[in-house]
């Protein structure tokens, strides 16, 4: 296959729709614009949550309270059985360890490891925060689960 053999598949490309070509066409007259009115005349448009001069809504309703979002603390889930996706070279797992192996975002600085899976080899892991079963299953295959 070459680059000028390449064709569209049937029905993936449209013809542009023409309007005002006349009646005939089924866009003609009023060129699929309707009747009279602002949103018949070129180059109007009007904005998202415009009642026509009442009261939007979003004005209507009071607008209170706190939203945590920009504030919020990125935590980087990861599962013990993913500890043993590392390299057998590895002997100790913190966020820049686990970045370079592609288990977690590069730049993730806080990482949470939970307790689904199995460990089989000693590894001293260093994380913000671990579950109670993460850390027993860590520490009975020999490794340590260090805070930090």
């Amino acid at each position: 296959m070459k680059l000028h053999e390449l064709k569209n598949t049937p029905g993936a490309v449209h013809r542009k729709k023409r309007v005002g070509c006349g009646e005939g066409s089924g866009h003609g007259k009023t060129s699929t614009r309707g009747g009279k009115g602002q949103s018949a005349r070129s180059g109007s448009s009007i904005r998202p949550g415009f009642e026509g001069g009442q009261m939007p809504l979003y004005r209507k309703l009071p607008h209170r309270g706190f939203n945590n979002y920009e504030f919020r603390t990125e935590i980087a889930i990861l599962n013990v059985g993913d500890l043993a996706l590392l390299d057998a070279t590895v002997t100790e797992a913190n966020a820049v360890t686990l970045a370079a192996a592609g288990l977690i975002r590069g730049g993730e600085k806080t990482v949470k490891i939970l307790g689904d899976g199995e460990i089989t080899r000693a590894l001293k892991v260093t994380a913000a925060r671990f579950s109670a079963s993460a850390k027993a299953k860590i520490e009975q295959a020999g490794g340590s689960a260090v805070v930090g």
